[in-house]
């Protein structure tokens, strides 16, 4: 059996999987199109793995493609681990269509969650307003709504939503997640789906999109959603850029529903230049890195360790998709 992986990626985690991988042929990719076995140069001829680990390193340095070739191309690969938590891309319906099993990470989870908590905690804590009074030497009372006060309503209960929850919770916070099922949410004081949002949003001061982009939540934000915004309320996208519109969110702005955007991730990555969002003074933006923790790395590389293992030993997988997930 062969696993193919990076060589930086093996690198950190041979020590780990040394002692349960006994004879398996592991296959290193060096760059583009390139792989050795043992530190020796092989040919492509040889690489069909039946394991393949995609690793952000890989992404970063450009044998991504060279890494979902060899499944697309190949005939062997049982079980792909990737470093993504969202399937919606094209490439990971090729690949489960293949028959491959699918893990998602949630690594980032961790690291995405205390982005949330931290741009919701400044925008409802007077920091900027106390940072002016400040520069112009004013002492002056702030008082503001504490995070305890305040209602929560958290689209998405999945690895990311669910420590988004448990820090927004350890502030006291009413949460309301939202999901496809009425199934009690993991800390929520409610749960409804996605039926019952417009709702919720009239009550909500803090909204949080964590959830996987599909036909079903594609613009979901649009005109409608913003209108039924609390006026100066805080939107918060860590899941997909799809998931808002933007013209719309521009109008909500326009109309103070919502009091202020936070923003990840958009339709169009790198964002463009001319985009109105960079100088609107209610929009925070950042490049697609609110998983960009010190932590994500070291957890990534864990839970692959824990899931070979699994795989190897035929033990259930963490965190893997269902074809549904990919539209199959």
């Amino acid at each position: 059996m062969q696993l193919l992986l990076s060589a930086t990626a093996y690198e950190r985690v041979k020590a780990r999987i040394a002692p349960f991988v006994g004879e398996l042929d592991i296959v290193t990719v060096t760059g583009p199109d390139s792989f050795q076995r043992n530190g020796q140069d092989i040919s492509v001829e040889e690489v069909d793995p039946e394991i393949v680990w995609t690793t952000l390193d890989a992404y970063g340095g450009g044998l991504l493609p060279t890494l979902m070739g060899r499944i697309l191309k190949g005939s062997k690969t049982q079980w792909m681990q990737t470093f993504n938590a969202g399937i919606d891309a094209p490439i990971f319906k090729s690949v489960m269509a293949k028959g491959v099993r699918l893990s998602k990470s949630n690594a980032q989870a961790v690291a995405i969650a205390e982005y949330v908590l931290a741009h919701a905690l400044a925008l409802i804590a007077p920091i900027a307003a106390q940072r002016d009074l400040q520069a112009r030497k004013e002492w002056k009372s702030t008082p503001y709504r504490e995070i305890s006060q305040t209602r929560w309503t958290l689209v998405g209960a999945g690895a990311i939503g669910t420590e988004i929850a448990r820090r927004a919770k350890a502030f006291g916070v009413h949460l309301t997640v939202v999901r496809h099922s009425d199934k009690p949410a993991e800390m929520a004081d409610a749960t409804i789906n996605m039926a019952g949002l417009p709702q919720a949003l009239p009550q909500s001061d803090v909204v949080v999109l964590a959830c996987a982009l599909n036909d079903d939540t594609r613009d979901m934000a649009d005109d409608a959603f913003f209108e039924a915004m609390k006026p100066g309320a805080i939107l918060i996208n860590i899941g997909r850029g799809g998931l808002v519109d933007e013209d719309a969110l521009k109008r909500g702005l326009e109309a103070g529903k919502p009091g202020y955007a936070v923003l990840d991730v958009f339709q169009v990555e790198p964002l463009p230049a001319d985009s109105w969002m960079w100088d609107h003074p209610n929009v925070r933006i950042s490049a697609h890195t609110s998983n960009s923790g010190h932590g994500t790395a070291a957890r990534g590389d864990q839970l692959f360790v824990d899931n070979l293992q699994r795989f190897l030993a035929g033990d259930p997988l963490i965190n893997e998709a269902s074809p549904s997930e990919v539209g199959l």
